[in-house]
C-alpha cells in the first residue's frame, strides 16, 4: 500500500500541518528563511526519518538476537554544496549504543543500521513527478 501524506499549509510564516490521517506534527522554516521556527524544517524532517529509521533498526536487529542493550541515539548532520551538475548532500551519522554487547555484536548493529530500508530507499532511484493542481484533497 502507498504512503500517503497530507499537508495543510497555514498562513503564519511557512507553518505546515503534516498528516498520515492517524499522527499529525508541524512543520516550518527557520526565522533565517522568514518562518516562524515553530517545527522541523524539510531537510530536518528528511533526516529525522533517516535518523530514526536507523536507531529502529539496531534496536529490532539486537531484539531479534536477544542482544541486550539500553539507550540507541544517534546524532545526523547534513551539508549541501552547489555544483556544476547539481546539488551535492553529504550526511554524517553518529550512532551510540548502550548496553553490554562484544565489539562484534556493536560492528554489527551499525553494519545493519547502514542497511536500514530509509538509507537504501534514498540511495535507490526516485521518480518524483511533477505537482498537479488539485480542486481538493
Amino acid at each position: 500500500m502507498a504512503t500517503e501524506i497530507k499537508i495543510k499549509n497555514l498562513p503564519e510564516g511557512y507553518q505546515s500541518i503534516i498528516t498520515n490521517g492517524k499522527h499529525s506534527i508541524v512543520g516550518d522554516e527557520p526565522l533565517t528563511s522568514k518562518g516562524t521556527d515553530l517545527g522541523l524544517s524539510p531537510a530536518e524532517l528528511v533526516l529525522s526519518g533517516l535518523a530514526m529509521c536507523k536507531v529502529a533498526t539496531v534496536r529490532f536487529i539486537a531484539r531479534k538476537n536477544g542482544w541486550n542493550i539500553g539507550n540507541v541515539d544517534a546524532k545526523l548532520t547534513r551539508e549541501v554544496k552547489r555544483e556544476p551538475d547539481g546539488l551535492k548532500t553529504s550526511v554524517g551519522i553518529s550512532i551510540k549504543i548502550e548496553g553490554n554487547i562484544t565489539s562484534e555484536q556493536r560492528d554489527e548493529l551499525l553494519k545493519q543500521a547502514d542497511n536500514c530500508y530509509i538509507h537504501r530507499m534514498i540511495m535507490g532511484e526516485w521518480d518524483i513527478k511533477h505537482a498537479e493542481l488539485l480542486e481538493q484533497i
